[in-house]
């Protein structure tokens, strides 16, 4: 009989446990309706994101407190959650007609409302990547926390140490502080986070706001007092999920009323049998693209088109957008803001209306009858599969079915690399699914040829789906770029947007089965590269011309150019 070997599971096999592991215990969780973060029910998520340490937040597993994951985060949460003892995920539940005042992050769009001192209320309208995506960031906040806990209790008696008094001093005082007064907080706070007082100056005025410039102070103050009131036997913090939320989730609610509003108001200004290409972008680049070349080239003589979209994408700009904005309503543009809860704009472009010869496009070459363009903002995660998924059912009306005619769908969106780095171009061959290795290859109309000599490296291959940019480590996507998967990068929407593409033309049959596909994407990051992950700061104007470039090769083949 042989003898049994030692099997030992590489850290990439660790860690997709640690990710499954992550997402059962989040679902579980949920159905429960409740549990307390950094009480037994939560021991699994922590575990296993300790176990995962994703890149995103750095040094989670050591003593000192992580920085710049900490600023992810917080960007990505409600101002004044650090204070709340109860978190509550609802549904769209009526809210914004209250007195309540929406808060929404800044880097993510979702409504959350802070019912009293102790309690904020998340809405989530945008699926379970929504769900996923908002558990691990509290997860990792409530871990920071109970590290700033270790390092200020001295013993079980709620003593605490010198420097945390300090900061207590400060926040309860609650005024301006000058230099000096901020520069001795700090010198405490650095030792209170086992991080060096230079490291602490550098990040402290990310976190803040005009309205309050030591935000970061109160941030480390609150989730500090909420850990140490935990263990020296005060109430715990408590995660809840609402009985809506419940209900609702996995039924593409938001979605059918998204999509049902476009159908009506193609159906009002009769565009609803005509060709239509369907783009996912941002809300700038394809009115950018048609229209501001020939508006505002007089400004900008000598300059090539890519200066005059970095000039337009400048904060402070908006002057300039709004002339171009203009124009384009003029010549057949319709603006839909979101009101469905899904928080994804559109604009439907009609192309009978624009002049071609005043736009970047002039030997646009259509035939047959002019086609209308959706662009619609970026979907969230398992989203996409909700948003496409109802775009292409039928228009139902009076009991007659009207079949769109949808002859292409166009994905231009950011991701994670994992050859390059920021602001290149990936061109993807096919998506797997990450959780559960479900493929989907595709003819793409676009290649990496139509993308060279522009001064910008492209890379062509297979792109993995991942259940969330949060949850990605080192290890295992060294694993999928290095094995015979050859992934090139990584981002949320893909395999889903595919899956939607794929039973609408192939099984259901509601739109042509040789519908053209394009997929695209610019490189926001590196995870593979200490200080290229995205909690390393946005792509500032490097990511204007891969946006642009994309946006004019998808329109150049819808204008058959």
């Amino acid at each position: 009989m042989q003898g049994i070997k030692n099997i030992t599971r590489s850290r990439a096999q660790e860690s997709s446990a640690a990710i499954e592991k992550l997402y059962i215990t989040m679902r579980h969780l949920f159905n429960r309706g409740f549990y307390k973060p950094m009480g037994v029910s939560g021991d699994t998520l922590r575990e296993a994101l300790l176990s995962l340490r994703p890149e995103i937040y750095g040094s989670i597993a050591e003593e000192k407190v992580e920085l710049n994951g900490l600023l992810y985060v917080i960007e990505r949460l409600p101002v004044g959650i650090e204070e709340c003892r109860f978190i509550n995920l609802t549904s769209d539940e009526g809210y914004s007609k209250s007195h309540f005042k929406a808060i929404i992050p800044p880097k993510r769009r979702r409504n959350c409302y802070r019912i009293d001192e102790e309690q904020m209320n998340v809405e989530i309208t945008r699926g379970r990547s929504d769900i996923y995506d908002i558990l691990t960031h509290l997860t990792f906040i409530f871990i920071e926390s109970h590290k700033i806990k270790d390092r200020v209790l001295v013993d079980e008696n709620g003593e605490m140490t010198r420097d945390w008094l300090k900061l207590e001093q400060v926040i309860q005082q609650g005024k301006k502080l000058t230099l000096v007064e901020r520069e001795k907080t700090i010198s405490h706070v650095s030792n209170v986070l086992g991080r060096t007082f230079a490291e602490v100056i550098d990040i402290y005025d990310a976190f803040g706001t005009v309205e309050a410039p030591d935000r970061f102070l109160h941030v480390i103050y609150w989730l500090g007092k909420l850990a140490i009131e935990e263990a020296v036997g005060g109430a715990k913090r408590t995660i809840t999920f609402s009985p809506i939320l419940r209900e609702r989730l996995g039924h593409h609610i938001h979605g059918e009323i998204w999509a049902n509003n476009i159908k009506n108001i193609l159906k009002q200004n009769g565009l609803l049998e005509r060709p239509i290409h369907i783009i996912s972008a941002n809300m700038h680049s394809v009115m950018n693209s048609i229209f501001a070349t020939p508006i505002l080239k007089a400004k900008h003589k000598d300059k090539d088109d890519f200066f005059i979209y970095e000039e337009l994408s400048k904060p402070g700009n908006s002057e300039t957008r709004k002339k171009v904005e203009e124009v384009a309503l003029k010549s057949g543009m319709i603006s839909i803001p979101d009101t469905s809860g899904t928080n994804i704009d559109v604009q439907i472009f009609d192309t009978e209306k624009i002049d071609f010869s005043k736009t970047s496009f002039a030997n646009a070459n259509i035939t047959g009858s002019r086609p209308v363009i959706i662009v619609m903002d970026y979907a969230f995660g398992e989203q996409a599969y909700e948003t496409i998924d109802e775009l292409l059912k039928p228009f139902k009306e009076d009991g007659h079915r009207t079949l769109l005619d949808v002859q292409s769908v166009s994905i231009m969106g950011k991701a994670g690399i994992l050859e390059g780095n920021k602001g290149d171009i990936m061109i993807p061959s096919a998506h797997i699914n990450e959780g559960t290795g479900d493929n989907y290859p595709f003819e793409n109309e676009l290649t990496g040829d139509m993308f060279e000599n522009q001064g910008i490296p492209v890379y062509v291959g297979p792109m993995v789906t991942v259940l969330g940019t949060s949850l990605q480590n080192r290890d295992l996507l060294k694993f999928f770029n290095e094995s015979t998967w050859g992934v090139i990068g990584l981002e949320m929407e893909g395999a889903y947007y595919q899956k939607a593409i794929q039973s609408a033309s192939r099984i259901r049959k509601s739109i042509n089965p040789d519908v053209k596909v394009r997929y695209a994407y610019y490189a926001s990051d590196n995870p593979l590269e200490t200080g290229s992950t995205l909690a390393s700061g946005g792509l500032g104007t490097t990511g204007v011309k891969p946006t642009y470039l994309i946006t004019i090769k998808i329109l150049e083949q819808i204008f058959n150019i």
